[in-house]
Order: C-alpha cells, then sequence, then structure tokens
C-alpha cells in the first residue's frame, strides 16, 4: 500500500524539492497540494520542469479534507504560518513533518526570543521530535509530529556529533563558519537577493545573531549531556544551492591524533547511507542534488577542524524530510533518495 503525501505549501523551493522526490518514490504518491493563495496554481504551471509528471492543481488548505486524502502533511510554510496549520491537521488525525523552524526549539520562551512571536502550540510543542535521523533515529520512528532540522543545524549537528559523543572536544566555544546559497533565503523576492547584488559576491551576515544559532546549541548540548556554547557565522554564496561547513572545535586532550579522529567519524557514521567520510576535503558540487552530507577532519594547530557539505533543498530540507517519513513508517531509509 502507497503512502498518501499531501503538500502544504508547494511553490516553495522545499516543496518542488519534495514534489521531484516524491514522484519517484516507490512507496509514496502525492495525493493533495495545498495553497493559502487566493488564486490557487497548477503546479505544473508554477514550476514548468513539472510538465508532464505532476500537473496537479492546488487545492485550499482544509485540513479535513487533507486528511481525507492523506496519511502525512508536510508542511513547508514560513515560521508563524506553520503553526496556525500543524494543530488542525494533527487533530484531523494525520501525521506531519514541519520543514518550518515553528518545532525545532524546544523551550517556547527562547522560540519567541528568536523569532519575534510568541508560540501558540506549546502542547505540540512539546511533543514534536527533532527529524536528524543520524543522531535521533530511534525517537523519530512512529512519530506523530517530526520537527525537520534547520539546514544549517544539519550540516554542524553531523560535523560535531561524533567528537562530542565521545568527549573529544573540550569546553571552548564551538565555531561555525558556513556558506549556503541563495536558494536558502526562500523564493520569495528580496532586494539584498536580486542576481545583481549576488553575483560575483561573497559576504558574512548575521553573524552572532542568526536564528539557527539556538538550534545548533540546543542540539549540541543534547548530544554533550551538557551545554555546548556556538559562534555561528554564516555567509551568502553567489550560487543556487549548497552548504559548506567549517567547524573549528577545542581538543579535550592536547595529545589526540588525525587517525583517532577519523576513526571517531567511522565508528559513528560507517553504516549510514547518507554519511560519506572523505579523505580528501569536501565539495558541495559533489552533493549538489543529494541526500548526502560529506565529511573530513583535519587536525591543524592543536585545533580540531571538520568541514561538511550538504545541497541545502535536499539533506538541509526535502531529502531530510523523506528521510524522516521512511522512518515514521518502517520502510527503507533510502527510498526515493539515492538518485
Amino acid at each position: 500500500m502507497s503512502i498518501r503525501v499531501a503538500i502544504i505549501g508547494p511553490t516553495s523551493y522545499t516543496g518542488l524539492e519534495l514534489i521531484r522526490i516524491l514522484l519517484r518514490h516507490p512507496r509514496a504518491r502525492i495525493s493533495y497540494l495545498a495553497s493559502a493563495r487566493a488564486e490557487l496554481p497548477n503546479i505544473a504551471d508554477e514550476f514548468p520542469q513539472l510538465t508532464g509528471r505532476c500537473d496537479m492543481t492546488c487545492r485550499p488548505l482544509d485540513p479535513a479534507a487533507i486528511a481525507a486524502e492523506s496519511d502525512v502533511a508536510f508542511v513547508c510554510l514560513p515560521h508563524v504560518a506553520a503553526m496556525e496549520h500543524v494543530p488542525r491537521l494533527l487533530e484531523a488525525g494525520i501525521r506531519v513533518i514541519d520543514l518550518s523552524a515553528d518545532y525545532r526549539l524546544t523551550d517556547a520562551e527562547l522560540y519567541q526570543r528568536v523569532y519575534g512571536h510568541a508560540h501558540t502550540d506549546r502542547m505540540h510543542l512539546g511533543q514534536a521530535v527533532y527529524g536528524l535521523p543520524e543522531l535521533f533515529r530511534l525517537h523519530i520512528e512512529d512519530a506523530r509530529l517530526v520537527a525537520n532540522p534547520g539546514c544549517y543545524p544539519t550540516s554542524v549537528a553531523l560535523a560535531c556529533a561524533p567528537l562530542l559523543q565521545r568527549g573529544m572536544v573540550g569546553e571552548g566555544t564551538i565555531i561555525a563558519n558556513s556558506a549556503s546559497g541563495v536558494s536558502g533565503a526562500g523564493r520569495s523576492p528580496k532586494p539584498n537577493l536580486h542576481f545583481p547584488e549576488v553575483n560575483e559576491a561573497y559576504s558574512p551576515y548575521n553573524v552572532g545573531i542568526h536564528r539557527h544559532q539556538p538550534e545548533m546549541e540546543q542540539t549540541l548540548s543534547r548530544i554533550r549531556g551538557r551545554e555546548a556554547s556556538v559562534l555561528f557565522v554564516p555567509h551568502l554564496l553567489p550560487v543556487t544551492r549548497g552548504i559548506l561547513s567549517t567547524v573549528y572545535l577545542e581538543p579535550a586532550d592536547d595529545q589526540i591524533s588525525e587517525e583517532e579522529l577519523f576513526s571517531a567519524f567511522e565508528d559513528a557514521y560507517g553504516d549510514e547511507p547518507f554519511i560519506r567520510l572523505r579523505k580528501r576535503l569536501p565539495d558541495i558540487r559533489d552533493v549538489r542534488d543529494t541526500n548526502f552530507c560529506d565529511l573530513a577532519v583535519r587536525l591543524v594547530k592543536d585545533r580540531i577542524v571538520v568541514f561538511a557539505a550538504i545541497d541545502n533543498l535536499v539533506k538541509g530540507a526535502s531529502g531530510q524530510a523523506v528521510q524522516n517519513m521512511n522512518l515514521v513508517y518502517g520502510i527503507d531509509e533510502t527510498a526515493g533518495l539515492l538518485f
């Protein structure tokens, strides 16, 4: 039996990516495309690349109608908008995988400080499962609500987890220097993201105040078992998609070797289908349009340096969301994602 899938907000970049993945998924079928637009678009008119592959017309965002035709809903709405609809979808009886930031932070007060808006669904906030499969797989299975991680936090958490789990990192602040393609800012037009503004440019932004920094600290503290401090420095790359994170960590033991560091990653990720440990340094070109995270580690001047490359729209968003769906339904975790 196929899994009937609804996509809420399919005209976003993450919505398009979900459609592309689900069209080749052996066990899933797109059953409902829900849009809040006044004029409901045909998805192939919105994205001509889908012509002849998915010619569905979007329908109203009606939880009861969605639940009648779907088993699971991917919510691709902006933060704040997502938590207006997630409770009604859950109450209608379907599972939800939320790609917004509304259910990632476990503390409602922290959410309000970071996003500038009171959390209006505290009950489900406490029930949401953070959907980073390589680290929290057992918690994701059978979840009713999965909070899909942010793209930057995915790369940084996967870069740090093996070392934190083994007590190989000292008490100093973890520095994450990351660069992302422009699609990470979403599809809505913004003056600073027009082609003439970003082409042949490379710049940092929101240093130390980016909304993903608290999510990183929450995740790394959970992995470590005590507080972890992160300084996050994001940059905008003049490319469409991809993230490269370079993470600097203080070693707990000054006698540690690079071979021991690599062994820690091998032990942690050796059986993971979407983690590739590299001897050479990662490149976003090698992960484009895939659900892989490429990792490499070096020991440089008594500092651990970990490199992580992902596609921000796949492993950083829609691909990881499908990976979570596969886990929730107990099917092959790689289904629809090895392409």
